[in-house]
């Protein structure tokens, strides 16, 4: 039997991107799965995927940073099942690139009622029932962000450090008091997932030039920066969780990013800060032939 085999997981953010791969790569390798999303359509069609690979799957359309919510979907979930073995928190959210004095504090509260409060109420939920199972697994996805911090990215990077604390705390706790449940903690980099292609909330209230600028953004983020398709970071994610690992970087990017911080703690603020300044010299050139990067 291989470790996934039989084991129940649940996987949030499950709609798309990498949420949807995680949870199609655990059928194939004999998990049964409870999946959510907060878009109804998309986990529904996830699930259908699932179904029709002959995997046992509940689907559920929720919001992740209600805790109500949560603690509802996991005793719902133990119902189904009789058992819980793993939680993949990985439902996030992100408001684009914006300097810290246009972050507004509604930004803030939204970006860490999910990536953050929706890590603690996954974790939190459903660890009675991973420690129970006797074999449990909690796998938070954090960011490159989580340990490199970008400009423009304060409310984004601040969650994703936030969720790298809390589960290396919990991680420590489970050691301490020898409970049979493995913590990992992934920091992916590059992965081309829709949450890099999302608008931010303000975009209709911009001009028409600006609007073409960030398009162009968004487009060479997309095509520079992200070379990891969800499928294969998922392959490594669980490739790597099944040895136990504990700490995941899945990206030659981000294993170098991850020494460079390690070794230049002290000096790494300035080299994103020039890389920052060439990327978004190309980023106001604009799209070619329609003048957006003009004054």
């Amino acid at each position: 039997m291989g470790y996934y085999t039989n084991k129940v997981a649940v996987v949030t953010g499950a709609g798309s991107g990498l949420g949807r791969a995680l949870a199609l790569d655990l059928g194939t390798r004999g998990a049964k799965l409870a999946v959510s999303d907060i878009n109804g359509e998309t986990v529904a069609e996830t699930a259908r995927l699932l179904d029709a690979a002959g995997v046992e799957v509940l689907h559920r359309q929720l919001d992740v940073s209600d805790g109500a919510t949560m603690r509802a979907h996991a005793a719902e979930v133990n119902a189904r099942f009789g058992v819980i073995h793993q939680i993949y928190n990985n439902a996030g959210l992100t408001v684009g690139e914006k300097p810290l004095v246009r972050t507004k504090n509604a930004d803030f509260l939204g970006v860490f009622r999910v990536n953050l409060w929706g890590v603690i109420h996954g974790t939190r939920t459903f660890l009675p029932y991973l420690i129970e199972s006797g074999a449990g697994l909690v796998c938070n996805i954090s960011s490159i962000n989580g340990f490199l911090a970008m400009g423009q990215a304060s409310a984004y990077s601040a969650s994703k450090f936030a969720v790298r604390g809390f589960t290396e705390s919990v991680q420590v706790e489970m050691l301490d008091a020898r409970h049979p449940v493995q913590v990992s903690l992934v920091l992916p980099g590059g992965i081309a997932t829709n949450i890099v292609r999302m608008l931010p909330p303000d975009f209709d209230q911009l001009s028409p030039e600006r609007q073409a600028q960030v398009r162009h953004a968004i487009d060479l983020h997309y095509e520079t920066m992200l070379r990891m398709s969800p499928e294969a970071a998922a392959k490594k994610i669980l490739d790597r969780v099944a040895r136990g690992r504990w700490r995941i970087l899945i990206t030659p990017r981000t294993f170098w990013l991850d020494l460079l911080v390690r070794a230049f703690p002290g000096q790494y603020p300035r080299l994103v800060a020039g890389f920052q300044r060439r990327f978004r010299a190309r980023q106001k050139a604009g799209p070619k032939g329609s003048g957006a990067g003009k004054a």
